[in-house]
């Protein structure tokens, strides 16, 4: 059975042994052998178990990485695979999202995917359901010049137009991509002038991001059950 030594894996890795040790310190790889002399190797079920770690992180959370890992290690395989099948659910939805968003803004048109019933002008509560954010966030948006509210003037509160609400919307679907306040202002400019050309880039990019992510969970996956089948041998 070959042998490596913590520097050979950090090399073959590029990270630093910090970072491996990191690793095993979170409880997230086989328990670490040692020599006569008390210096730790690492066998084969190691090198893959550092390496399925630095490709999960690179698709998906790191908390959801961490808890695959050490769901695998103490045998749990159906929870690791059920985890990863959250996530994947989670950029599918966002992928729905993204793309809802997009034909809005090409149709001029607001999905209602939650079939929500909403009149207009309607207030903050409702608006942020509408969008599947808190209305901290929308609060927020306003707060940073983003967005307008009108006020009821019976009673004060917030009331939002559909111009407004497809801000919203925009934000809410681009704010994961979109990291720059002033770039979403530009952004929500265009829409003001009903010039969508900018913004549908935009969102080609966040399409196109979402793409990447969801091919970095299937390498993800891919060297999840190599992992696996190391893991039964060694029982």
């Amino acid at each position: 059975m070959e042998r490596y030594t913590p520097n050979q894996v950090a090399g073959m890795l590029q990270v630093s042994t910090t970072t491996l040790r990191r690793y095993e310190d979170q409880d997230l790889i086989p328990a670490v052998p040692r020599t006569p002399s008390n210096h730790r190797y690492y066998e084969e079920v190691h090198v893959q178990a550092f390496t399925t770690i630095r490709v999960l992180l690179q698709g998906y959370d790191i908390p959801v990485a961490y808890e695959v890992m050490r769901s695998m290690k103490q045998g749990q395989t159906e929870q690791a695979l059920w985890l990863i099948n959250g996530q994947q659910y989670e950029i599918h939805l966002e992928m729905k999202r993204v793309e809802d968003i997009l034909a809005m803004i090409r149709h001029t048109d607001i999905p209602n995917p939650r079939n929500t019933e909403w009149t207009t002008p309607m207030n903050i509560g409702e608006a942020a359901a509408i969008a599947g954010v808190r209305t901290s966030a929308i609060r927020h948006w306003e707060a940073e010049g983003l967005i307008r509210s009108e006020r009821n003037p019976e009673n004060g509160f917030r009331m939002f137009t559909l111009a407004e609400l497809r801000k919203i919307l925009l934000i809410s679907s681009l704010r994961k991509t979109v990291y720059y306040i002033d770039n979403m202002r530009s952004l929500l400019s265009t829409l003001d002038t009903q010039d969508h050309q900018e913004i549908e880039r935009t969102f080609q990019v966040a399409l196109e991001k979402l793409n990447t992510r969801l091919m970095l969970q299937c390498e993800g996956i891919a060297e999840v059950m190599s992992y696996m089948k190391l893991l039964s041998v060694q029982k």
